[in-house]
């Protein structure tokens, strides 16, 4: 390499292909051993499952025991579930995995695993192994996971990476049936260019922000920056002015992570109300109101009223705040609560909309 002639320019161009270049190998490298992890975690459970001496005396409670020795939330019940379907659906993959740990012992029995697998015939309908642990992230993949039908869930992984889909992409396009669209098309490859240049591409901050990848990575869900910067501010400033009311506001969690089904969700901002006792759900949107956004709500109160709440608990109160031309639009979601008098207590205990309100302008008017 010379640098002989250089101007200030090339090296800008220089350093910013270096850092993308390697940025995305490291990104790759990262979503191969977290793939290559969980399908091999998966084969362990089977082989266990199957031939274990003791596998009797643990028997359906395998996973809920493996999961509390382990004690990682990387290793948790759900994720063992899926690592066990990952590798049963995937059994392909062990083809390539021996490439991949050579030489290394701690991998023995996978490797055994390897050996049997490539020493049977598989005529079906695949995708290359290589191609879909190098170039489809294990968020993607267990997004495939629930397709029953191989050729349909082939269709979507060569989709996927022929138009390096996002993983928010793929689940557009899944609830789009888009396969079934191309069936009944009579030009599925025009519906095919459609959504090409139509869809969403990946980058690697995708596979960097999946919940997956930070949990394999030992990070924590608030090292991980989901929304803008600007309202991460938002919310920040909010906290603080709810918990300075002084009204019976207790910090739970910001950016909570619930699982609801095979999905992660992110509700901006959790407090327990100790004069209510209930929960307080807030979810900050720095857009005008759209109908969605209060159904997001009321799905986080309705999971918390289901999932989370204690018996003596009341029931869990969502707050909105979104922004219409510089106005605050507060509305609150009371979960269908027909308790008059805990109503009625609420509208003492909690802020006014025009508390909010207020609050909402001033801080966009910082920015």
């Amino acid at each position: 390499m010379t640098t002989t002639h250089m101007s200030f320019d090339i090296l800008v161009n220089q350093i910013q292909q270096t850092h993308k270049t390697l940025q995305e190998s490291a990104v790759k490298a990262i979503n191969k051993h977290l793939t290559i992890r969980n399908w091999l975690t998966g084969f362990y459970i089977v082989e266990f499952e199957q031939k274990g001496e003791d596998r009797a005396q643990y028997g359906t409670r395998l996973l809920q025991n493996l999961a509390e020795r382990l004690n990682n939330p990387s290793l948790s019940y759900r994720n063992l579930k899926l690592f066990r379907q990952f590798y049963a659906t995937y059994p392909q993959i062990g083809k390539v995995i021996s490439n991949e740990i050579i030489d290394n012992q701690q991998f023995r029995i996978g490797q055994w695993a390897i050996a049997q697998f490539n020493n049977s015939s598989t005529e079906e309908l695949q995708v290359p192994p290589d191609k879909l642990i190098s170039r489809l992230s294990y968020t993607h993949l267990v997004l495939l996971l629930p397709i029953q039908d191989a050729m349909k869930r082939v269709f979507y992984e060569i989709e996927a990476i022929k138009g390096n889909w996002s993983t928010e992409e793929l689940k557009r396009q899944i609830g789009s049936l888009y396969f079934e669209r191309s069936g009944m098309s009579q030009n599925p490859e025009k519906l095919s260019q459609i959504v090409l240049n139509n869809a969403e591409p990946s980058n690697p901050s995708d596979i960097i922000k999946s919940p997956f990848t930070f949990e394999f990575l030992g990070l924590k869900a608030k090292d991980v920056v989901y929304e803008s910067d600007f309202e991460q501010a938002l919310i920040e400033r909010l906290e603080e002015f709810l918990l300075e009311l002084g009204d019976g506001f207790c910090f739970e969690a910001k950016q909570k992570r619930i699982t609801i089904g095979d999905e992660y969700f992110f509700i901006d901002l959790v407090f327990y109300h100790r004069i209510l006792k209930c929960h307080v759900l807030i979810e900050l949107k720095v857009e005008p109101f759209k109908h969605e956004h209060s159904g997001q709500l009321k799905t986080y109160v309705n999971y918390y009223k289901k999932e989370i709440c204690r018996a003596d608990d009341n029931p869990p109160i969502g707050i909105l705040l979104v922004t219409d031309k510089n106005q605050a639009l507060v509305e609150y979601a009371l979960a269908d609560s027909d308790q008059e008098l805990f109503v009625s207590k609420y509208i003492l205990e909690l802020p006014t909309k025009q508390a909010l309100h207020d609050f909402l302008l001033r801080e966009l008017k910082k920015f």
